[in-house]
């Protein structure tokens, strides 16, 4: 299955077919589905896909040797001594003259390990040959630090030379129902509560068991895929992950604010915001200004939460009770901890949805651009929109057991107060189509419901 990633795809092919020569630099954390993207790309196209490892440049290089010859069909690829990178750069750059062809240099940070100076080799190759030559470079890693400090960062060799650039991020959340054909739409919704949107966890699930089964096999088990997996995204990107793995605990145990967070991990305010810091460019934890403030920019009232469904199922279920799991005893775990939660995982599932759809499709529904959207702690009403031309769209879940409307006009008053006009309602339901999960339907003027 190829899911979510058409767009990225298409803009891969638009500068192939160009025909420019290209640097364009792709990355993204560990399993979001870079190597599948560049893989499909490369797919019927002359081009070179390099996967590096953590070996001497020397054998990454005679890799890159094998992986030239068998790209392009060369016999003379396959006898060739490739001594360092300046002279790999040539070699490929002498296969472009004639003919396209792209070249995927994947997990480039593992080349840096083993040279140091690769960036500035690259820069030099760039500015007397590679930009007028036949080539598409792509440069493509999973430590999204390394490559924001040192391919795109002002102070890297490489800054200035690229010609396009993307990070990959996890799938939305409608895209993800497309991985669970056989279940129904609810089990779909909790599947996405549980895994997010990242393509490797999703693939993971077999939807010809139910979700229980999933999450005993591949969570809570010691053997289970996604079982240790969040400690090996953390160690890959920072050296000392103990104080961020408190940090992100204390995050999903609901601290949200800088000054709780840190009196719960046991450091001071502003180590916690460096801490935190670290974390939102990484793109782990993200800080929401409730939308309603009057000065967003120099607001204190910003809290914080886990930007990753699967890092806040980590950090909530599974690493409270490592013990119980490594004991084998994950079903006490499911059972007792896992499935009481369920309907908050729902209810949590349901509001991404919502802000998923008032940021790419709500406009249609309100006949305007909405420019702002984020959480409201509502009875009622769960998100807030704020639209192009000063107007202010409310996202309404009724309760599964309906309450008094009052709570419901309180909460309207309150943003007639906050943005000075009625605000637009939208009533938003989960429906039974896998195609349309989301169901919408805007209240009348005049009516509250």
């Amino acid at each position: 299955m190829f899911i979510g990633r058409d767009r990225e795809l298409a803009i891969l092919e638009e500068l192939h077919d160009r025909g420019r020569p290209e640097l364009f630099v792709l990355y993204g954390r560990r399993r979001v589905g870079k190597t599948e993207l560049l893989q499909r790309f490369c797919a019927g196209r002359r081009a070179v896909y390099f996967q590096a490892a953590q070996v001497r440049e020397k054998d990454n290089l005679r890799a890159f040797r094998d992986a030239i010859a068998a790209g392009i069909d060369d016999d003379l690829a396959a006898g060739v001594e490739l001594p360092d990178w300046d002279a790999a750069l040539a070699f490929v750059a002498e296969r472009s003259a004639s003919e396209r062809l792209v070249v995927v240099l994947d997990e480039f940070p593992y080349l840096c390990e083993a040279n140091k100076g690769l960036p500035s080799i690259l820069q030099r190759f760039w500015d007397t040959r590679g930009k007028r030559s036949g080539l598409m470079i792509v440069l493509c890693g999973s430590q999204v630090s390394f490559m924001e400090r040192e391919v795109l960062a002002e102070r890297s060799p490489l800054f200035g030379r690229r010609t396009g650039q993307r990070r990959l991020e996890p799938l939305t959340p409608p895209d993800t129902l497309a991985f669970f054909g056989r279940w129904k739409v609810r089990d779909r919704l909790l599947a996405y509560a549980v895994l997010g949107g990242m393509p490797a966890y999703l693939r993971r699930f077999d939807d010809a068991c139910g979700l229980r089964e999933n999450i005993l096999r591949e969570v809570l088990r010691p053997e289970g895929y996604l079982f240790d997996e969040v400690q090996f995204l953390l160690r890959n990107e920072l050296s000392n992950p103990a104080t961020y793995n408190s940090i992100l605990s204390a995050v999903a145990r609901g601290e949200r604010r800088v000054g709780d967070i840190a009196l719960s991990v046991g450091v001071d305010s502003s180590t916690a915001n460096k801490y935190l810091s670290v974390l939102r460019e990484l793109g782990l934890v993200e800080r929401e200004i409730p939308i309603t403030d009057p000065d967003p920019l120099r607001s204190r009232r910003g809290m914080w939460h886990i930007a990753d469904r699967f890092l806040t199922f980590h950090f909530r279920h599974l690493q409270p009770h490592v013990s119980l799991v490594n004991a084998n005893r994950g079903a006490r775990v499911m059972e007792r901890f896992i499935e009481p939660d369920l309907p908050r995982l729902f209810d949590e599932a349901r509001l991404d949805f919502i802000l998923d759809h008032l940021r790419r499709e709500a406009a249609e529904d309100v006949g305007d651009e909405i420019v702002e959207q984020g959480r409201f702690d509502g009875t009622f009403v769960r998100a807030v929109g704020r639209t192009a031309g000063g107007g202010t769209v409310a996202a309404v879940v009724v309760p599964d057991r309906r309450r008094s409307t009052a709570a419901l006009e309180s909460e309207l008053t309150d943003l007639r107060t906050a943005f000075g006009c009625e605000p637009l309602r939208l009533v938003y339901g989960i429906t039974d189509d896998p195609e349309r999960p989301l169901g919408v339907e805007r209240v009348p003027e005049g009516e509250l419901l």
